[in-house]
């Protein structure tokens, strides 16, 4: 192990399976080291192809990938996997790691769908942060919980009632998304907004991705961007679901 890891940071109840791909094998080794202190499964590729092959075969909670690697980085890898439905890990979140990232990088790389960026060197801090992705992908919530939505709101015509608002709500959003990304303040405040009308609604889903982003923003977490890619999937998911009820 060629860096300390500190045993006093807790580990995880969970076992989630993390993927680390990078060429640098003293990166590789010590992103290895800690995912497994925090309770992870952990398989590392050196190489693009390598990564492709692991992502096709296993089933991963979390894809941690560098940005430049022999035979494709990161932006490539992803690329095949969203492109190849039959590989194990086709919807897995995914990290772009890399010592070499500004502003717009990182932005583009998000844009890109990965759901976060990591930018090296990095702290055993960050890696349990960017960990919170895997954990959270062992949860799968259905989209929309009528159960949760009447034990909340009361009866079915309530429930539709107010599915109406949401589903118009949601697509206000969309439209809005992109400047609320950019005024932390605005968007914490919309986001409380939306989290409540999720309960009313059953939006269990993306009640879950509104939590991952609230705690991001009280994080105040540089190493770990925003998750959008997933907030943003997982709004147009319940907006096609309130579609149809």
């Amino acid at each position: 192990m060629p860096y300390p890891l500190d045993n006093t940071l807790p580990v995880s109840a969970t076992e989630p399976y993390v993927l680390v791909a990078d060429d640098d094998a003293p990166t590789r080794c010590f992103l290895g080291d800690a995912f497994r202190q925090f309770g992870a499964r952990v398989a590392l590729a050196a190489s693009g192809s390598e990564a492709q092959a692991l992502t096709r075969d296993e089933p991963f909670d979390l894809l941690v990938l560098d940005c430049r690697m022999p035979d494709g980085g990161a932006v490539e890898i992803l690329n095949y996997l969203r492109n190849d439905q039959h590989a194990r890990s086709v919807y897995s979140p995914a990290v772009a790691s890399s010592a070499e990232l500004d502003t717009d990088a990182q932005q583009a790389l998000l844009a890109a769908g990965f759901h976060a960026v990591l930018p090296k060197p990095c702290t055993l801090q960050d890696l349990r942060e960017i960990l919170a992705l895997a954990t959270s992908s062992h949860r799968h919530l259905p989209v929309l919980d009528d159960s949760l939505a009447l034990n909340t709101s009361g009866t079915p015509a309530v429930v539709q009632a107010l599915r109406g608002l949401f589903r118009q709500e949601l697509l206000n959003l969309c439209g809005e998304l992109d400047e609320l990304s950019a005024d932390t303040k605005a968007l914490e405040a919309r986001l409380h907004k939306l989290r409540s009308s999720c309960g009313f609604c059953g939006a269990a889903s993306l009640s879950e991705h509104i939590v991952s982003l609230q705690q991001h923003l009280k994080l105040e977490h540089r190493g770990a961007m925003l998750p959008l890619a997933a907030f943003r999937r997982s709004v147009q998911q319940t907006i096609e679901a309130l579609s149809v009820t």
